[in-house]
């Protein structure tokens, strides 16, 4: 699992399953890193390449003391697609890995085979949404890790959480770093509106979302299937935000029957 110097950066990736399959890469959540998805790249990797990156200052990836813009971070996911000699790929992205996969999307179309989004939403931040990200970045530099950690918990997950779902993820969030989660809230709130590229993906979409999930709820998926040509949606029962972790079997049997469905 190494780390490379790209994009005036030092990226942190993993690169798992048959090198020589069709690959599928996974944009990870905020304030998580490319750890959300261990279970996923051990569904998929039997049949698939699979690679998944930290974000700047999220995980081992090297941070940065700009906001760590969409545009800078999917310039981040292309020069790593193109050191890697990848040149189509599915792509699945969860919450601001969602918002990531639309910009990875407006710079690079043709890159995708597939596209799942999962937990997020297409519209921008409202001013007081902006306003609530910068006061969330200032404390997370004067306060650290675990007060992230703290105030993210139950947000991320459903109102009764599995203990140990919430220690990983608790676990996750500390690998990271508060310049990293400063500069991805500040990131995340200069991001467009997202809406009007819904009715321009022309690949195949699947849009999943956990029935409990409070910070980008069913609504917000199910406005986006209904704008992507041809989306199709998954609920999953029992999940909060992270349907990936809260409900790995259900999650990991849509994202793989999707992904096998693609076309070479």
């Amino acid at each position: 699992m190494p780390i490379v110097h790209l994009n005036g950066t030092d990226l942190y990736y993993r690169d798992a399953g048959d090198p020589t399959a069709n690959a599928v890469v996974l944009l990870h959540a905020f304030p998580l890193n490319s750890g959300m998805w261990q279970r996923q790249i051990s569904a998929l990797g039997a049949k698939h390449r699979v690679v998944a990156l930290d974000y700047r200052g999220l995980g081992q990836s090297k941070p940065s003391a700009e906001p760590s813009t969409l545009p800078r971070l999917a310039e981040d996911v292309r020069a790593l697609l193109a050191h890697l000699r990848i040149e189509r790929a599915a792509v699945a992205g969860l919450s601001m890995g969602g918002y990531l996969s639309f910009e990875l999307y407006r710079q690079a179309p043709g890159l995708f085979r597939g596209l799942v989004l999962c937990d997020t939403k297409a519209t921008a931040d409202t001013e007081e949404g902006k306003a609530m990200r910068e006061k969330f970045a200032q404390t997370a530099l004067e306060k650290g890790l675990e007060w992230v950690a703290d105030e993210m918990i139950p947000k991320l997950l459903r109102p009764d959480p599995d203990p140990a779902v919430a220690r990983e993820v608790r676990e996750i969030i500390r690998r990271g770093t508060p310049a990293g989660v400063a500069a991805a809230q500040r990131g995340m709130a200069l991001r467009p509106d997202s809406t009007p590229t819904l009715a321009r993906i022309a690949c195949p979409t699947l849009v999943i979302v956990g029935d409990q999930d409070t910070l980008t709820p069913v609504k917000d998926s199910q406005v986006m299937a209904k704008a992507i040509p041809g989306a199709r949606l998954v609920k999953v029962k029992g999940a909060g935000h992270l349907a990936n972790l809260e409900h790995v079997e259900a999650f990991d049997r849509a994202l793989v029957e999707f992904v096998e469905g693609l076309a070479a």
